[in-house]
């Protein structure tokens, strides 16, 4: 499966933004999605991921309350929906796919848990 993201940019803190993860390929249905970032000279780090039917939604503690993940299936989509932006968000937003992890529920902030990964999207938040 191929993921490309879109929907980066450069906004003012409190502002809002709404990436989108892209899938290309068959059986997008059995991959959970997560959404990483990676901060100015910092290591990457899980944002949220959400299972293979939606169902279930998991969030970093530095990021709960302000991101919403959701997903469509039948548009091989899923999106990231940020508010209240911070400037401390600015980093490359990148997703993955994780294909029918048996475990997903207690590794899905691991990146070594996804096979695939899009090239990401710069977030910009200026304060």
């Amino acid at each position: 499966v191929q993921l490309r993201e879109s929907g980066g940019g450069l906004v003012q803190a409190g502002d809002s933004l709404r990436l989108s993860c892209v899938a290309s390929g068959r059986s997008f249905a059995s991959y959970a999605i997560g959404w990483f970032r990676q901060r100015p000279g910092k290591e990457r780090e899980f944002v949220g991921g959400i299972n293979f039917n939606g169902a279930t939604t998991y969030y970093a503690e530095t990021i709960k309350g302000r991101f919403t993940i959701s997903r469509d299936n039948t548009k091989n989509t899923v999106d990231l929906q940020m508010d209240s932006l911070k400037p401390e968000d600015t980093a490359v937003y990148s997703c993955a796919a994780s294909f029918v992890h048996p475990y997903y529920d207690t590794s899905y902030y691991l990146p070594s848990t996804y096979d695939y990964w899009g090239q990401g999207t710069q977030v910009t938040v200026s304060s």
